[in-house]
Parts: C-alpha cells; sequence; structure tokens
C-alpha cells in the first residue's frame, strides 16, 4: 500500500518496513556494545514505544529488563504541551542503568518530565533511546543518546505510532498528505 487512510486522514508511505529493522538493529547493536557486562533496565514509554521496545528487546544479545510507564500528550495531531501520567515509574531504580526506550522524541516535553522522574530515583544512569527523532521540532536541552532515525516535522503512523489510536498496527510508516 503506497496510501493508507486512517480515520479521516490520509498518509502515504514514508519508511519501509526494511529501514525500521535496520535502524532497530543499529540502536541495538550500540546498546549491546555500551552496556556489555550491565544488567540495563529498559523503561519503555507506552503506548507508542511497545513495538520498537518489542523488536530491540529482541536484537538486544545482552542481560537486560524491561518495565513500562504511560503517558499522554497528544490530541489528534497536535501535542497539548502537558503530559499526563497514566502509569508511572514502579520500579527500583536506584543504582540501576536505565534506559527510557520512546517511539518519537518531537518537542520533548513528554520526555523531560520522564528523565527529571527516573533521575530522582538514584540511578547509575539515564540514556534516552528513541526510534524516530524530529530535530526542527526539538525544544528541550537534553541528549538521545540512541536514535533510530531522525525525519521531518510531519505526523506519521504505524509501527507503533497513531493517530487518535489508530494506525499503530501497520507494518511500515506513513506520514500524513498535506
Amino acid at each position: 500500500m503506497t496510501k493508507v487512510q486512517v480515520r479521516e486522514l490520509v498518509f502515504e508511505k514514508f519508511i519501509r518496513r526494511e529501514e525500521i529493522d535496520a535502524a532497530v538493529q543499529k540502536v541495538a547493536d550500540r546498546i549491546n556494545h555500551d552496556y556489555a557486562g550491565k544488567n540495563p533496565l529498559l523503561l519503555a514509554i507506552l503506548n507508542g514505544a511497545f513495538i520498537f521496545a518489542s523488536d530491540l528487546m529482541r536484537k538486544i544479545t545482552i542481560p537486560c529488563e524491561i518495565s513500562f510507564v504511560k503517558f499522554a500528550s497528544y490530541s489528534g495531531t497536535v501535542t497539548t504541551s502537558k503530559v499526563k501520567e497514566l502509569i508511572g515509574v514502579d520500579e527500583d531504580l536506584k543504582g540501576r542503568h536505565v534506559i527510557i526506550v520512546e517511539d518519537i522524541v518531537d518537542t520533548g516535553i513528554t520526555m523531560e518530565k520522564l528523565l527529571h522522574d527516573v533521575e530522582d530515583k538514584n540511578p547509575a544512569g539515564v540514556k534516552v533511546a528513541c526510534f524516530c527523532f524530529k530535530p526542527d521540532a526539538f525544544q528541550k536541552d537534553f541528549t538521545i543518546d540512541y536514535i533510530g532515525l531522525q525525519i521531518p516535522n510531519d505526523f506519521i503512523v504505524g509501527y507503533g505510532l497513531d493517530y487518535d489510536g489508530y494506525g499503530r498496527n501497520l507494518p511500515d510508516i506513513y506520514r500524513i498528505v498535506k
């Protein structure tokens, strides 16, 4: 499919599944190298990052664990600039190496909140892994340590990313047709 309709919006194919797999492998390879001999905790952000986190976990070859948090900051196709915590960090992070796993970082508002929450729990270290990064939308001042793909500031769906809850199941990534 070169175009799909998700609810009332039309999207065109943007990133093929093969490119997605290669980007996930690139992130996993770096994590495998950087965390050799350690047992990192991957802290994935629901709902969007569940597919990326799952694929990433299968490509990571070192011992690791995973847990989940859930935040909401979007309404339709735009960010609300307000972050609502739906499921918080319930793991003991003291002395742990934590890798926050996110599907997409655009403004950085959600990630900034989670970084503060995690850092307050005294981990050994915190790094951020995101599948897609939108540098033109980024408004914050923190480092994204592992980036699968840098993309323009287009609204996208597929591979876990959604429009009002729909489109997450698409194996490729599609961008909105304007």
